[in-house]
């Protein structure tokens, strides 16, 4: 691989592969611009198991004195922790180290504000103008921030998930939960102890060096060894998380593997009818049953361009009261309840907590769904390529619905595609919907295109 496709800085923040792309430097410089950035006040940070993450805590740590921040250090914890840490500390900010659904090699740094959410559109450019210009406000000697070490966030971040689930309620389930040998693995075996809950772990310990298995939240990950252990565990459901636990794939009772589609829609279908928010906000990425669940509930859906940034500039234009649920068709899912935090271990809460209230398996919930197929597929970035290969789609799919807010999408009533640039990884995503059968013809044509174009401009 070629080192400037193992390094990706853009609005989402800094991530690459160790030794790869990814150097000290980088993170020196990253995180003495985010001091620079934040108002005065102490700042969060926290770290997955990743054996790079040791090397990158030493250097955030480092940036963020020099620029005259206190730091609190919670350890080796899951990114949600740290997010509902900035809020319980009125911290100005906070940085998780970790690369969540990337393989062992790669690293990042993702930036909170004092909200404890990620940055909008509007910050992270103003983060990136400090850091391309190395404006750095440093301080002398005398104004140095300190560094302390905290433990416990993880009882505090349960003391926040028992307040909104029943958690007693939950007992009469069990659940298999793949761990990834992440941070997950921490926060649930603690969940376990706490509330008697029926999980079963799996790849729980915590590695730094090699994963059980490639840490990405879809269906094939979860067919790897999850999905198999359902039915001969008589679990009711099965539960996959990604290192950082921000996000979850999920396994029916029957031991087959649930899209990670279905989890924005089933948290939706959970919410809706509990508060006064109708609106659901989502990516142009995912799945249209939203919009069916939305509508049985007298909802609606507001899409955004794809990145938490998006989705962040978009709850900022409703009041909170307003919305049902945030998220995307990743498995990543934020609830009003939790101040908007990605957070998996909510998401699975939530949907356990559905489970209860309908009294239905999960394999009955999800089949009282209409039928959507999702194909998504991938090819090489080439940047020069991308301009031209979407005019040329839009030439050749202009009668239908045309967005291009992020790449290009287009949708007819019961179908629609979405090719679009990654802004983690050095790739084209193709993605390709229809309701009641897979579109494998259009989803071929486009992912040749895709292929040919980049390997050919």
């Amino acid at each position: 691989m070629k080192t400037e496709r193992a390094l990706r800085i853009s609005h989402v923040g800094l991530r690459g592969i160790v030794g790869r792309g990814l150097e000290a430097t980088h993170i020196l410089d990253f995180s003495a611009a985010f001091g620079t950035f934040l108002p005065p006040g102490p700042v969060v940070i926290g770290r997955d198991p990743r054996a790079s993450g040791i090397m990158i805590r030493e250097g955030v740590i480092a940036a963020l004195m020099a620029t005259g921040h206190d730091v609190i250090d919670l350890g080796m914890v899951s990114t949600p922790v740290i997010q509902h840490a900035i809020q319980r500390a009125n911290a100005a900010g906070g940085i998780s180290i970790g690369a969540s659904h990337n393989a062992v090699e790669w690293n990042a740094l993702k930036f909170f504000g004092a909200r404890g959410t990620y940055l909008s559109t509007a910050e992270a450019g103003e983060l990136l103008d400090i850091y391309h210009l190395r404006k750095f406000r440093l301080a002398d000697h005398t104004g140095l921030g300190h560094c302390r070490a905290e433990a416990g966030e993880v009882d505090r971040y349960l003391d926040d998930l028992a307040a909104v689930f029943d958690m007693a309620g939950l007992r009469r389930f069990r659940a298999v939960v793949d761990c990834c040998n992440g941070t997950s693995a921490l926060v649930l075996r603690r969940m376990i102890e706490r509330f008697g809950l029926d999980f079963i772990l799996i790849n729980e310990r915590v590695e730094g060096v090699s994963f059980a298995h490639e840490p990405a939240i879809n269906a094939a990950t979860l067919g790897l060894q999850l999905a198999p252990l359902v039915k001969p565990l008589r679990a009711d459901a099965g539960f996959l998380f990604d290192i950082d636990s921000d996000r979850v794939a999920v396994a029916s009772e029957t031991g087959d593997a649930v899209s990670e589609e279905a989890v924005l829609p089933m948290i939706a279908d959970y919410l809706l009818p509990r508060g006064a928010g109708k609106l659901v906000i989502t990516n142009l990425s995912t799945t249209a049953l939203v919009e069916e669940v939305a509508a049985l509930h007298g909802g609606s859906v507001v899409r955004v361009p794809v990145g938490r940034q998006a989705a962040m500039d978009a709850l900022a234009t409703y009041r909170t009261d307003q919305i049902a649920v945030a998220g995307e068709g990743t498995g990543a899912v934020m609830m009003p309840q939790f101040r908007f935090i990605y957070d998996g271990i909510a998401s699975m809460l939530a949907i356990l907590s559905l489970m209860r209230e309908r009294g239905q398996r999960l394999s009955e919930i999800i089949a009282s769904y209409p039928a959507y197929f999702v194909l998504k597929g991938e090819a090489p970035l080439n940047p020069q390529a991308v301009p031209v290969m979407m005019m040329e789609l839009q030439k050749q799919y202009g009668d239908g619905l045309v967005d291009v807010r992020d790449g290009l999408r287009v949708a007819w009533p019961d179908r629609w595609f979405h090719v679009r640039v990654s802004q983690t990884e050095p790739i084209v995503r193709v993605i390709c919907e229809q309701k009641g059968e897979p579109a494998w013809a259009l989803f071929e044509s486009l992912m040749d295109y895709a292929r040919n174009t980049t390997a050919t401009v």
